[in-house]
């Protein structure tokens, strides 16, 4: 499967399409600067300073994962283990991750009243529904924006598994799109040199590009060309950052493949949790790595029994290394999907899309390990208690970076845009 760089461009195309300068589609610093002067509504008292997603594409079962009601009519066939926080259960299939539970914040109280997959997967990446006015940006984008950097080598915001996140950067603008990784084996590819372009030669192009652009400035805007020259450098910084090496998946010792489940052909997840773990010690500040596969309309119960397996050891194994080398308390760790799935249990051994109560875990960044927040009625159909709404959780999210998600930027055009409309901070998640 091949790198792509935004949708529907490899970064071969990119690369063939004028080598370095085109990779201002992701790189520009003219749109950084023009942003950056918009009011960002960040504030302080923040942990967070990196995030991974864990993104259950079709929407979990709550109630066969991270909610479970063991005996109840609606309960399904799955038992209830104890986990490391006392008074919190977890499904039976996901016991790594019930030994991390110390770690862990379950908000079993989201509810919503999107059940489109596609509605609901922007509202959950975007704290907004879809409109057709404005185009709202993704929290990996607004985090990219928070924390990027021109200097830095890599992507400051990759998405792993999948064709994209449900949003891309909006009208933060292209800046702070997602480096999209369709494989992880091979994260960062087409980015030697072609075969036979020695460095030389390679010298020879650069100092033709210099006279293009110096010629170019007669024409056009001087600023434009100054971007142009540091989006190259950032690009040939990409292609000699000693970074790419170890990202090389194929170096892990066969334990650490063992641990995220990383081994073979079924293990991409565990693959994209290994990688992500490295992509955040080498600075990159957004991750997002995708299990696909929960819209269990059928036979739900096996499925969620082979994806707990994967979620189980992927997402338990990036807690543990991350709470083991330190970095635990200033990477913000996300798990959720689109909504949750009906109680009743359908015709086809099924569970079908159900919004009205969900579950999402969180970790890290400042919030508070070992608790549960919110919690479901006994068929586990509605809220009963704390009720959270996808506004409340993308604010609360935001706020771990000390971004403000009331106050408003600005669109290039100037129209001024709240993040998330309404949405409030829940204090009592973090530590």
């Amino acid at each position: 499967m091949r790198t792509r760089l935004l949708a529907g461009t490899t970064r071969r195309e990119v690369l063939s399409s004028g080598l370095l300068g085109t990779l201002g589609l992701v790189f520009s610093p003219m749109m950084q600067r023009r942003i950056a002067a918009a009011p960002a509504g960040e504030g302080g008292g923040f942990k967070a300073k990196r995030c991974v997603v864990v993104w259950l594409n079709g929407g979990p079962s709550h109630l066969d994962t991270f909610d479970p009601k063991p005996g109840a009519a609606t309960g399904g066939t799955f038992k209830a283990i104890e986990t490391s926080a006392p008074g919190i259960r977890l499904s039976e299939h996901l016991p790594k991750l019930a030994a991390q539970a110390k770690h862990l914040a379950f908000v079993r109280s989201l509810t919503s009243n999107e059940a489109d997959h596609d509605r609901a997967n922007h509202l959950l990446h975007t704290g907004n529904l879809p409109q057709e006015t404005v185009s709202f940006p993704a929290m990996g984008s607004l985090v990219a924006r928070r924390w990027s950097s021109e200097e830095a080598p890599l992507p400051s915001y990759v998405a792993i598994n999948g064709e994209g996140p449900g949003a891309g950067p909006g009208f933060l603008g292209l800046e702070y799109a997602p480096y999209v990784i369709g494989d992880p084996s091979a994260p960062f590819e087409n980015v030697s040199p072609p075969e036979g372009l020695t460095e030389r030669r390679m010298a020879r192009r650069m100092l033709a590009l210099e006279a293009m652009n110096r010629e170019s400035a007669r024409r056009v805007a001087p600023e434009a060309i100054a971007d142009q020259v540091r989006v190259s450098g950032r690009a040939r910084r990409l292609m000699a950052s000693p970074a790419l090496k170890s990202l090389d998946l194929s170096k892990e010792p066969a334990e650490i493949l063992e641990r995220y489940g990383a081994q073979g052909d079924d293990g991409g997840f565990g693959k994209g949790c290994l990688l992500a773990r490295r992509l955040l010690e080498q600075g990159v500040r957004f991750v997002e790595v995708v299990l696909d596969g929960w819209d269990t309309h059928e036979d739900n119960f096996n499925a969620i029994a082979a994806l707990s397996g994967k979620l189980d050891r992927g997402l338990a194994a990036l807690v543990g290394d991350l709470a083991e080398r330190g970095l635990l308390e200033e990477t913000l760790v996300v798990c959720m999907g689109e909504f949750g799935r009906t109680p009743i249990i359908n015709e086809k051994s099924g569970r079908d899309h159900w919004s009205e109560a969900f579950s999402a875990i969180l970790a890290g960044g400042g919030i508070k390990g070992g608790q549960a927040f919110g919690a479901t009625d006994p068929s586990g159909a509605s809220v009963k208690e704390n009720p959270v709404t996808v506004p409340d959780l993308f604010a609360t999210l935001l706020s771990a970076f000390g971004i403000d998600g009331s106050k408003t930027l600005n669109t290039p055009e100037g129209r001024p845009i709240k993040l998330t409309e309404k949405g409030r901070v829940i204090r009592s998640l973090f530590g």
